[in-house]
C-alpha cells in the first residue's frame, strides 16, 4: 500500500514538473517550425499559416506573402529579430511578433526590412526592442501595425519605426505605444500619415532627412511630438499634437532646418507649443507656419535665440501662459507677422472687418525674473509670479523693448460673422 502511495506521489510530482518545464522559456523549442516552410515556399506564392505559435527568429528572403490572419504568433524567444524581410516585393500580415532579444547594437526588432516594394501591414508586435526597422529600403509600405516595446526605461526601450537612407516609403495608419521614439535618419521623400503614438519620448524625430511629408498624425502624452534637426523641405500638416509636457516637454521642435511648410496643425497643452533654434539655417531661406492653432501651453513660441526668416501667417494664440518668448534678451521683430489672431489683443475692429485697427504688439520686460532665472520657471503662472509680472508692467525698471508687432491682427477667425 505503501509503494502505490508513493508511486502516486512521484507520478504527481513528474506532472507538476512537466507542467513547470512547459511554461519555461525552454518550451519555447517546442514552438512549430516556420523556417523550413519559408524554405519551401515558391517565390510569388502565399503561405497562410495555421492558427499557433510559431518558432523564431525567421528569414523570409523571397517574394512571398506571409499571412497570419490575426491568429499566429512568431515568438523570437528573446533572440535577435523575430522577422527579417530580405528580399523585394514580399507582404508579411496579420501576425503577432513577440520576443524580440535586447541589443541595441544589432537592432534587434520586430521585424527588418532589407529590400524595397515590401507590405508590412496588419501586424500586432509586442515586447520587442525595436518595432518596424526599414534600412537602405525604398519604396515600402508599412500599414495599420500596432507596436509596443518591451516594459523597460523609456531611453533604453528601442525606437517603433525607423528608417535609416530609406527613401519613398509609405507609413500609415500605425498605432504605437510605450515605445521610444519614431526616427527617420538621412532618408527622404518619405510619407507619414495618419499614425497614433503616445507614451514616448519623441512621437517623430528628423534628423539629416529632406523632403518629407507628415500630416494627419494623432501625438500624445510623449515628451516632444515632433522634432525636425538639420532635415530641410519637411511639410507639417494637419497633425494633432497634445500634452506635452515636463520640463522638455516640446509640441513642435526645430533646430537648424530650413524650408518648411507648418500648417494646419494644432497644438495644444505643452510645455512649449513651438521651439525654434536657429530655424531657417540655410541662407535666403523661409519657415513658413500659417493657420495652426497654438493654444494653452505654458509658452505658445519659444526662440532660442534673437533669429530671423520664419512668417506666421493666420494663425491662432490662444489661452497660453505666454504667447511668446525670446531666450538671451533678443526679440522676435525680424520675423514676419501677419494676420494672426492673439486672444490678448487689446485693440477694436471698428470698421468690423474681422482686422484690428491697431497693431498687436508685444513687449518684452527687463525684468522678467522666469526667463533671467531658469530654475524660476518651475512656479510660472504661479500666484507670486503673476504679480510680479503686473507689478514689472505697471512700473517697469527699464523701457519694455518691442517683442514682435502684428500690423494685420485678426478679431475673429476665418468663417466667423
Amino acid at each position: 500500500m505503501s509503494m502505490r502511495v508513493s508511486m502516486a506521489r512521484i507520478s504527481a510530482a513528474v506532472a507538476v514538473g512537466f507542467l513547470a518545464w512547459a511554461g519555461s522559456p525552454a518550451f519555447a523549442d517546442e514552438l512549430r517550425p516556420l523556417q523550413p516552410l519559408l524554405n519551401d515556399a515558391k517565390p510569388g506564392s502565399t503561405l497562410v499559416l495555421e492558427p499557433g505559435r510559431y518558432r523564431g527568429p525567421v528569414v523570409v528572403d523571397k517574394p512571398i506573402t506571409l499571412e497570419g490572419q490575426g491568429k499566429a504568433t512568431i515568438d523570437g524567444g528573446g533572440r535577435g529579430t523575430v522577422l527579417l524581410v530580405d528580399t523585394d516585393g514580399a507582404t508579411i500580415s496579420g501576425l503577432h511578433l513577440v520576443g524580440s532579444g535586447t541589443s541595441h547594437n544589432d537592432l534587434d526588432s520586430g521585424v527588418q526590412v532589407r529590400g524595397k516594394y515590401n507590405v508590412i501591414k496588419d501586424n500586432l508586435i509586442e515586447d520587442a526592442l525595436f518595432g518596424i526597422d526599414l534600412q537602405q529600403s525604398n519604396n515600402n509600405i508599412v500599414r495599420r501595425n500596432r507596436i509596443s516595446s518591451k516594459d523597460i526605461d523609456l531611453g533604453m526601450r528601442g525606437d517603433a519605426i525607423r528608417l535609416w537612407y530609406s527613401f519613398d516609403n509609405r507609413i500609415i495608419d500605425n498605432v504605437v505605444t510605450n515605445s521610444r521614439d519614431i526616427v527617420i535618419w538621412y532618408s527622404r521623400d518619405n510619407t507619414i500619415s495618419r499614425n497614433t503614438a503616445s507614451g514616448g519620448r519623441y512621437s517623430m524625430h528628423f534628423m539629416y532627412s529632406q523632403y518629407n511629408l507628415v500630416e494627419d498624425n494623432t501625438f500624445f502624452d510623449n515628451s516632444v511630438g515632433i522634432f525636425v534637426m538639420y532635415s530641410d523641405g519637411v511639410v507639417l500638416r494637419n497633425n494633432h499634437i497634445r500634452n506635452a509636457t515636463g520640463t522638455t516637454g516640446v509640441g513642435i521642435g526645430f533646430k537648424e532646418t530650413s524650408d518648411l511648410i507648418i500648417e494646419n496643425n494644432q497644438v495644444l497643452y505643452c510645455a512649449n507649443g513651438l521651439y525654434i533654434d536657429v530655424s531657417p539655417y540655410q541662407p535666403d531661406t523661409v519657415n513658413l507656419f500659417k493657420n495652426n492653432l497654438v493654444a494653452y501651453n505654458g509658452i505658445g513660441i519659444s526662440f532660442l535665440s534673437d533669429w530671423h526668416g520664419n512668417e506666421f501667417r493666420d494663425n491662432q494664440f490662444k489661452g497660453n501662459l505666454t504667447q511668446v518668448a525670446v531666450g538671451g534678451g533678443g526679440t522676435a521683430t525680424r520675423h514676419i507677422w501677419e494676420g494672426n489672431h492673439w486672444d490678448d489683443y487689446e485693440g477694436f475692429d471698428r470698421d468690423s472687418d474681422g482686422i484690428g485697427d491697431t497693431p498687436h504688439e508685444m513687449h518684452a520686460y527687463a525684468d522678467r525674473l522666469w526667463m533671467d532665472v531658469p530654475p524660476a520657471q518651475f512656479f510660472k503662472g504661479s500666484p507670486l509670479l503673476e504679480v510680479l509680472d503686473f507689478l514689472e508692467r505697471l512700473a517697469p525698471f527699464s523701457p519694455p523693448k518691442l517683442l514682435l508687432r502684428d500690423a494685420m491682427p485678426l478679431t475673429r477667425l476665418k468663417g466667423e460673422s
